[in-house]
Order: C-alpha cells, then structure tokens, then sequence
C-alpha cells in the first residue's frame, strides 16, 4: 500500500474499498459520530455508495485524494482519517482539514500530530495558501486540535441542519492559518 505521509506514529495511506469495514466500524460509534450526525447509527450501504466514493476521490488541482486513512505505525492498527482536501477541484490554495479517529486514539495527541504534518505538506507540497477548519462551536476536543495545530478562531456561524443535534443550536466555529501565518516564526 502506497505511504502519503508518515509521521513519528502515524501512517496516513490512500483509502481503499478494502477499508469499508473499518469505515463502518468507526462511523457507527455513538461518541465518534456525536458532531457528525447525532450519534445515528449508519448502513453498509451508505459507506459504500456515499462514503467511499467521496473519501476515494482525486482532487485534479493537487494531483492527490483529499482523505487518508490513519494507521497507527507501530502496530498498523486503523485509527480512523484525516482530510485536507482543496475546496473545490480545480484550485489548490484553499484546502479544509479534518479529521475522525476512533475513541482509542482519543487524548494520544494523533488529531494534532496527524492535522500538523498534512498542514505542512498542504503548504510544502501541495499549493495551499490556507488552511480552513470547521466543527459545532459545542466540539472543545476538535477546537482543541485545530489550535494545537496552529489554526486560530476566526468566526462562529450558524447553518441550517436538516435534522438538528444536540448542540447544533450554538452554531458552527471556522478557524483558520495561512501560509504567511505559517512561515512567522513561533514565540
């Protein structure tokens, strides 16, 4: 299996359609999926024909997925995904990042280490002028990594939820880091 990116712990590989049972396995976890969707359980089907496509999907402008599976590499154990995937297909500089991991990676430090290395490889490497990142405002474990990672709070919003969760109506948080923010030496 090809390597994208390999940190002290992590391997970060291209997804397959060989890791919809670990797809399944993370998605339908209550707590994983508690700002996603509420919690609600998810079929087969729906990580075969909507997930996967979107998480197997070649971003043109960058010449790479925008979502990778994480493994831990010591033991090669699927810890869950990152995301740092251009805005639209056709222009680089603009990449979100994101990230699910499985609450046995929970409080280890891989969210930041993984979210750190795919915003030096987006500016290195890949185009991006900046980085975006958006969660629910009630999401402090989420909030926690982008800050970690060096993106700072740059707005709270609300968006319309087709079925609202607990939290929704607190709203959504954008946090963000440019490349010039990036490159400043760190105090």
């Amino acid at each position: 299996m090809p390597v994208f990116l390999e940190t002290a712990r992590l391997v970060l590989r291209p997804f397959t359609a060989a890791d919809a049972p670990h797809l399944l396995a993370l998605d339908n976890d209550p707590e994983v999926m508690r700002y996603i969707n509420g919690g609600r359980p998810v079929s087969a089907d729906t990580i075969r024909e909507r997930t996967l496509p979107r998480l197997l999907h070649d971003h043109p402008c960058t010449g790479t997925r925008g979502f990778w599976a994480a493994e831990e590499k010591a033991t090669g154990a699927f810890l869950g995904w990152f995301e740092l995937r251009p805005l639209t297909d056709h222009d680089p500089t603009v990449v979100e990042l994101g990230y699910r991991l499985n609450r046995a990676a929970w409080g280890r430090g891989y969210a930041t280490e993984g979210a750190r290395a795919l915003i030096d490889k987006g500016f290195t490497d890949l185009g991006a002028e900046r980085v975006t990142a958006n969660t629910m405002a009630v999401n402090t474990g989420s909030r926690r990594v982008m800050e970690k990672a060096g993106l700072t709070f740059l707005r709270a919003y609300t968006e319309e939820w087709p079925d609202a969760i607990e939290g929704s109506e607190h709203g959504e948080v954008e946090y963000v880091l440019t490349r010039a923010e990036w490159k400043a030496p760190r105090p």
